[in-house]
C-alpha cells in the first residue's frame, strides 16, 4: 500500500480520495489510534469551519470582486496612472518652458551695466575717427551745450578738463537704451598725444539713486556714477590713476553742489 503522509489524511479529512483509497485510509486509522485521533480532530475543525463560514460562502459575489469588475477597475487604475504621468510630463515641459522664456527676466544686466557698455561701445566706434569723431566741435560750444541739454531735458554743462592735459573736441547725440533715457550726449576730450577720453551722459534713471562704479571692458576702463539729475560715463585706455583724475574732474563740475560736503569725488 502507498505510504500515507499527512498530505493524503488531509485529503481524506476533506473528502477528496477516490473511493478504493478512502478504504485503505479508513483500515490505517482503525489499525493506528493515534492517527485515528488525529483525524477526529482534523474532521472537527472542518466542521467548525463549515459551520462559520458555509453562510458566507452561499452569498452571491460582490459586484466589486466579481473578475470582470476587477478586470474593468485594475484597467481603469491602469489608465489613470497614465493620465497622471502624462499630465506631470506637460506640467514639467510647462514648468521648464516658463522659466526658459522668462529667463531674460532673470538674467536682465543692470541698468549700470547697459548704459557702462552703451558707453564703452560708442567710445571705440568714434575716438577711431579723424574727420568724423565728433558732430558739433568745440567751436560752437555754447551751441553744443544748449543742444544737448535740450535733447537730454536736463542741463548739461561741458568739463573743463584742461587742468588734466585735455582739450575739448565737441560732441554729438546718441540713441540710448528705452527706458534708460532713451538717448545720450558724447563729450569728446583730446590730449598732446592724441590720446582720448569721452563722457557719456543720459537723464538720470527713474530710481534717481545715487551710484558709482569702476570697471575695465573692452580694453578701455569706465568710470560710472549716476545722481537724480544725469548718469555719466567717463571712458577711456589711460593708465588708471590718470583716467581717475580725469573722471575726478568731470565727476566734480557735473555733480549738482561740486565735491563739497556731502559729495563723494572720484579723487578719493
Amino acid at each position: 500500500m502507498s505510504e500515507i503522509t499527512s498530505e493524503v489524511l488531509m485529503a481524506y479529512a476533506d473528502g477528496q480520495l477516490p473511493e478504493a483509497r478512502r478504504a485503505a485510509v479508513a483500515a490505517h486509522l482503525a489499525a493506528n489510534g493515534q492517527a485515528e485521533a488525529e483525524m477526529e480532530l482534523m474532521l472537527r475543525q472542518n466542521d467548525a469551519i463549515r459551520t462559520l463560514f458555509d453562510p458566507v460562502a452561499a452569498e452571491a459575489v460582490p459586484a466589486r470582486l466579481r473578475p470582470r469588475r476587477l478586470v474593468e477597475n485594475q484597467r481603469r487604475r491602469r489608465m489613470n496612472f497614465r493620465l497622471a504621468a502624462i499630465a506631470a510630463m506637460l506640467l514639467v515641459g510647462l514648468g521648464v518652458g516658463v522659466g526658459w522664456l522668462a529667463r531674460p527676466l532673470f538674467d536682465a544686466p543692470s541698468a549700470s551695466a547697459i548704459l557702462i557698455a552703451d558707453a564703452v561701445n560708442a567710445h571705440s566706434v568714434y575716438v577711431a575717427e579723424s574727420r568724423h569723431a565728433v558732430e558739433v566741435d568745440s567751436a560752437d560750444s555754447e551751441h553744443l551745450g544748449n543742444w544737448l541739454s535740450s535733447r537730454l531735458e536736463t542741463r548739461l554743462g561741458l568739463p573743463d578738463l584742461a587742468p588734466e592735459g585735455f582739450t575739448l573736441m565737441g560732441g554729438r547725440l546718441l540713441p540710448g537704451t528705452p527706458g534708460l533715457g532713451g538717448r545720450a550726449a558724447q563729450l569728446m576730450y583730446e590730449d598732446k598725444a592724441s590720446e582720448r577720453v569721452t563722457i557719456y551722459v543720459t537723464a538720470a534713471l527713474p530710481d534717481r539713486e545715487n551710484a558709482y562704479q569702476f570697471t575695465s571692458t573692452g580694453g578701455a576702463e569706465a568710470f560710472y556714477w549716476a545722481n537724480a539729475r544725469i548718469t555719466c560715463t567717463v571712458v577711456g585706455t589711460l593708465p588708471q590713476a590718470r583716467m581717475r583724475n580725469v573722471a575726478g574732474a568731470v565727476y566734480a563740475q557735473l555733480a549738482e553742489g561740486g565735491t563739497g560736503a556731502g559729495q563723494r569725488s572720484y579723487r578719493e
